[in-house]
């Protein structure tokens, strides 16, 4: 989503990184804009995730996020990481249950989108361990977006899904972007960047190797 440009001197990108780097990729210039969903792509090891656990305060980094304008270091790691939430490609869970992992309005808010992700109207008081890694992965979202971030960091997110699962998945994805959530999501599938995509971004040995819009 690109921003007219008497729009861009007075609002600031929803996502922004300024010379952002570690040891293992970077440096990392660019700005992202609200309701935009940038899918990232590029060969194993390339340093897509951890671009997204760069952006999510969770790596050591040097440079600069800004979320709205704000930089990262403005605010307290636990607020910037509730407005940008990364999941990862295989999700820790650390209760029995799934429903153990969301608070009281967060549970409301899964449970109401259980039945667009073709999950059971019950399984959030299963047995993790009795869950196939497709439902854990559908949870998982849920998990993500329950907290109403304003910038989601997805690996992955449908790597273990069948192709109705994949629907289900980029159709309450598309809901939320056009809600204004940002959304960068490593994907391996060409045909995925294809319907998803404001942007599609190739990493290739730790640096942004090209972008490609629609």
């Amino acid at each position: 989503m690109f921003k007219p440009a008497h729009e861009a001197a007075s609002r600031p990108a929803r996502l922004s990184a300024r010379r952002f780097r570690s040891s293992h990729a970077g440096p990392f210039d660019f700005e992202v804009e609200a309701g935009a969903c940038v899918v990232i792509q590029g060969p194993s090891g390339a340093g897509k995730s951890v671009l997204l656990r760069m952006l999510a305060d969770l790596d050591p980094h040097e440079g600069e996020a800004l979320l709205d304008g704000a930089p990262a270091i403005s605010m307290p790691p636990a607020v910037w990481r509730a407005r940008v939430v990364y999941q990862p490609a295989e999700p820790a869970w650390w209760e029995a249950t799934p429903a153990a992992h969301f608070d009281d309005a967060q549970l409301e808010d899964a449970r109401a989108h259980l039945a667009q992700l073709g999950l059971r109207p019950d399984i959030l008081d299963d047995d993790l361990q009795h869950l196939s890694t497709g439902e854990r992965q559908r949870l998982a979202l849920l998990r993500s977006l329950s907290r109403k971030p304003q910038v989601l960091l997805l690996d992955e997110p449908t790597a273990a899904l069948d192709p109705d699962g994949v629907a289900r998945v980029e159709t309450l994805l598309r809901a939320h972007l056009a809600d204004g959530l940002t959304i960068l999501m490593v994907s391996h599938a060409p045909e995925q960047a294809r319907r998803m995509a404001s942007q599609t971004w190739r990493i290739d040995a730790g640096k942004l190797a090209g972008r490609l819009a629609p």
